[in-house]
């Protein structure tokens, strides 16, 4: 295979997108903020502490960056739930959805 179509098919498998589920606990209200707004810069805010959507491992490998710059790692807690993409999901909500996920702005 000639380097500039390996090269190619590299970057296109890093840029493969998957499907996050984010979770949260933060101790501290002051760090509340700063961590909402990191979430949401890259994730959709589906309930309080819960963010979904698609993002590629730059992106993923950033939002961590950026989460462990804020968090407190002996009293917070940052959860990631990883998948292939968001058919593979199956969501069942009881009750009223806070945040429909939408790509309307």
């Amino acid at each position: 295979m000639p380097v500039i179509i390996r090269e190619l098919v590299s970057d296109h498998k890093k840029l493969r997108k998957m499907y996050y589920i984010l979770v949260y606990d933060i101790a501290d209200v002051k760090r509340l903020p700063k961590i909402l707004k990191i979430c949401r810069k890259y994730l959709y805010w589906v309930q309080r502490s819960v963010f979904e959507g698609e993002m590629t491992k730059s992106q993923f490998l950033a939002i961590k960056s950026e989460l462990l710059s804020v968090m407190n790692k002996k009293e917070d807690s940052v959860i990631f739930y990883v998948m292939r993409n968001k058919e593979v999901l199956q969501k069942k909500i009881l009750g009223v959805e806070k945040n429909e996920i939408t790509n309307f702005i």
